[in-house]
């Protein structure tokens, strides 16, 4: 029987370490979709769980008030549609806010949507090539 994933964004799910961001963004793979929302992924971390780090730069938006409604926004919108991205083995994932006008709730989940699509895409690539990769060596 599947347990379903609650709806909560507990500490272990949030990315903090300087070690892990070091390696995220060493290893991740960078992306940009419309609007200046910008993101950063790494599959297979190991830790069991996908991770999440969000920026809003202060080059955009002056006060941290404007600043954190938007970080607010953005993990909204991640825990509401996690589910959208299988664990497996782990994905960190960097959302970087990049425009200069504040989007409403709305758009900030469409794009927090478009890139957990992304990162879910890239986990059924890896896996399938892996298999391809598996399927080859037992074939010698």
């Amino acid at each position: 029987m599947d347990i379903p994933l609650r709806h909560t964004l507990s500490k272990e799910e949030r990315l903090s370490s300087r070690k892990d961001i070091a390696e995220l963004l060493a290893e991740g793979r960078f992306g940009t979709l419309p609007g200046g929302f910008r993101y950063c992924v790494r599959r297979h971390t190991g830790s069991g769980k996908n991770r999440i780090l969000v920026s809003v730069p202060k080059k955009f938006f002056k006060r941290a008030v404007r600043r954190n409604l938007l970080k607010r926004r953005i993990r909204e919108a991640y825990r509401l549609q996690k589910e959208l991205l299988p664990v497996e083995d782990g994905t960190d994932i960097m959302f970087v806010y990049g425009s200069r006008e504040t989007l409403c709730s709305a758009r900030i989940r469409e794009l927090v949507a478009k890139v957990l699509e992304i990162a879910s895409a890239k986990a059924v690539e890896t896996a399938s090539s892996k298999d391809t990769v598996s399927a080859k060596d037992t074939a010698e």
